[in-house]
């Protein structure tokens, strides 16, 4: 029996793509080894990575940075299609979807800040929404509300303000029309 090898062509954005969800991949390994004083409650570091991609690289890169990252996590974690990697997910999309919105405000008043916290919150509705409507139908999660906004709004910010701080000190790099990086 011989084995074939089966050879995929790859362009640039391809591969750039694989190495920032590898980066947000390796932020999320390191979150999870961060003890949480509450379930649920993680600062989301890999979220770093999909905003600057999404400044750089434009939302359908940071979708797939994103997106990467909510699935190698779930197959590293073992939680692939367990609760754990519905709630992720739920987020991510929630949070890019927004994200795809936040890019048509004004850049003048909305930047790599508020893009984070309103990422932020969006995501924990997408949780919250999953948790609700799916694990716990119950109004009592209502008073989880409130922490887990605050949560939100704090981590959104520190997050927002280091997108910030890296979008100062490098350029972005345009794609060429054909996809692949300049």
């Amino acid at each position: 029996m011989t084995a074939s090898i089966i050879k995929l062509d790859t362009t640039a954005e391809d591969r750039h793509i694989a190495r920032m969800a590898a980066v947000a991949l390796g932020l999320s390994v390191l979150e999870n080894a961060i003890p949480s004083p509450l379930p649920g409650v993680k600062p989301g570091l890999a979220n770093i990575v999909t905003l600057i991609v999404l400044e750089r690289f434009g939302w359908r890169a940071a979708a797939w940075v994103s997106l990467l990252r909510v699935v190698a996590g779930s197959l590293l974690f073992g939680n692939f299609l367990a609760p754990g990697f519905f709630l992720s997910l739920s987020g991510a999309t929630c949070s890019l979807a927004v994200l795809a919105l936040s890019r048509h405000l004004p850049q003048r008043w909305f930047g790599a800040v508020t893009h984070s916290i309103i990422a932020a919150f969006a995501h924990i509705a997408g949780q919250m929404s999953v948790v609700y409507l799916w694990l716990i139908p119950h109004s009592g999660i209502a008073y989880l509300i409130p922490i887990f906004a605050t949560a939100a709004l704090i981590f959104g910010t520190v997050n927002g303000l280091i997108v910030a701080s890296f979008r100062d000190e490098v350029e972005p790099v345009p794609f060429r029309p054909e996809g692949g990086l300049t």
